[in-house]
């Protein structure tokens, strides 16, 4: 068993004018691009294998990041199957002087994990005996006290 915290990864990406729209904000085929990586690096800590990008289960935009702050993606493992494993990503816009964040964007993907031939194979159990593992897998579900 793979314990859940063992999948946090975090990462950011400073929003430079080749990432931006007509409005002077990160693409959000962009974003997506930077969720879909991370999101893959929490899935791959977990299963130990190579893994595929299944399904992005709605992406919420709430704001922009503006050019010039960094995108700060926060990703984990909150729940797995026999090949596939679900991951939790949050965006913020992080302001690089300041360090202050605010929520950007959010969704849930879904990877599944491969061989050498591409084929589908085993991932282990999902470990969310700690509390703080319970209160990640609750948030990833919308589950707030």
């Amino acid at each position: 068993m793979i314990p859940l915290e063992d999948t946090y990864i975090e990462n950011r990406v400073l929003v430079q004018p080749n990432d931006t729209n007509n409005n002077d904000t990160a693409h959000g085929g962009n974003v997506m691009k930077w969720m879909d990586e991370v999101g893959a690096m929490s899935a791959m800590r977990f299963a130990g294998e190579t893994v595929v990008t299944a399904q992005m289960e709605g992406v919420d935009f709430h704001r922009p990041i503006p050019r010039g702050n960094t995108a700060l993606i926060k990703s984990y493992v909150y729940d797995a199957g026999t090949t596939s494993v679900s991951v939790y990503l949050r965006v913020f816009s992080e302001d690089p002087l300041s360090g202050d964040t605010e929520l950007t964007t959010e969704s849930h993907f879904v990877y599944v994990a491969i061989d050498e031939d591409n084929s589908p194979t085993p991932v282990p159990d999902l470990d969310v005996s700690s509390e703080r593992a319970v209160e990640l897998r609750d948030a990833a579900n919308g589950e707030h006290d």
